[in-house]
């Protein structure tokens, strides 16, 4: 795993509250291997971002930013069939 990868995982699983983590995290880890560089860089934008708003997003209740709106991404975060249960 490169340094880019092992830096975003940790920011990905990291975010200050366990449901955060799981939603953001799991998204990460069950959609990066499949990502290239647009992706990998959209969501290095994406972890900047409060998890209150990323949590939003997918969950549908609020729609993301125009320069991180990007449909299949943001398809993909609203399936909410990457969150690990315990």
């Amino acid at each position: 795993m490169t340094d880019r990868l092992k830096r975003l995982k940790f920011r990905a699983w990291h975010r200050g509250t366990r449901e955060a983590d799981y939603m953001i995290g799991g998204f990460f880890d069950r959609y990066s291997p499949a990502w290239g560089e647009t992706e990998l860089a959209w969501f290095e934008l994406v972890v900047e971002e409060d998890d209150v708003d990323i949590m939003a997003w997918a969950l549908g209740t609020a729609a993301p930013p125009a320069h991180l709106d990007k449909p299949d991404l943001i398809a993909a975060m609203r399936r909410l069939d990457y969150i690990p249960l315990p």
